[in-house]
């Protein structure tokens, strides 16, 4: 989000394309595929005539939203979100320009931390292990759910999975009377997670309460962003069928309590 704009502005406008700031000055292009505190996606994609490198952030939105792996340099992400995994652990693809780069930067005498230290990284993943020792629990859960996402056609089964999700939760909030999606355009509404506000008189934190009382969780919005809403993950692990469920438990919660 650019300095100074507003919660309604995000909604209608979210963030600047790389394509809109080219300047041959810029080494480097940093953005995210999908921003999980508001719910929004965004398109990857190499600007025309634009010589830096594409890093993307892509820690809620990698294994859930379609990419071109031409279109980006460094597509990185933890394993927290569509992979059903754990934290602890980053993974990234990274083109031949983005390798040249890590290793000129390890060639010179620039202090880094281990920890943050990209050539080590590289270094221990042409070695086919890592630095730290992350959990077992991490590498299971991620390469049970990519065991369980190729089984089924890969990446298209389960984009497919989370875009049937996402007509599903926007269908429901755009024909209610008390819901509406927080993203105006639908083009950058989030296939993987959803931000649904609610109309004066409907308490939000009420219907998560409910919910959560009866073994439906974590549909709480995000509190930095002071809405009057509701966040749902639409992840390829939920069955859509489950997410048509929860948007019948939250109006009978609402007529319920009205």
């Amino acid at each position: 989000m650019l300095p100074g704009t507003s919660v309604e502005q995000l909604r209608s406008s979210w963030l600047a394309e790389p394509s809109e700031v080219v300047d041959p000055s810029i080494d480097a292009y940093a953005y995210p595929h999908n921003e999980t505190s508001t719910g929004v996606m965004t398109d990857v994609q190499r600007p025309d005539d634009a010589d830096g490198l594409m890093l993307v952030d892509a820690t809620s939105g990698a294994g859930g939203l379609r990419v071109d792996p031409t279109q980006f340099d460094v597509y990185y992400f933890a394993p927290q979100k569509c992979f059903a995994g754990d934290g602890g652990i980053w993974l990234a693809l990274c083109s031949p320009a983005a390798v040249e780069r890590i290793e000129h930067v390890g060639a010179t005498d620039r202090w880094v931390p281990p920890s943050l230290s990209l050539p080590i990284a590289l270094e221990n993943s042409r070695l086919d292990q890592t630095y730290n020792t992350p959990a077992l629990a991490s590498l299971f859960l991620l390469a049970d759910t990519t065991d369980w996402m190729l089984a089924n056609g890969g990446l298209e089964f389960a984009t497919t999975r989370c875009d049937r999700s996402a007509e599903i939760v926007y269908g429901w909030a755009e024909a209610s009377g008390w819901a509406t999606p927080f993203v105006a355009k639908p083009s950058e509404r989030s296939h993987v997670n959803a931000t649904i506000d609610f109309v004066d008189g409907i308490d939000a934190n009420v219907i998560a309460a409910v919910l959560r009382a009866n073994g439906v969780v974590d549909t709480e919005s995000y509190r930095k962003l002071g809405r009057n809403q509701l966040r749902i993950a639409m992840y390829p692990a939920i069955d859509p069928d489950d997410l048509a469920t929860l948007t019948r438990a939250i109006d009978f919660v609402i007529t319920t309590l009205a």
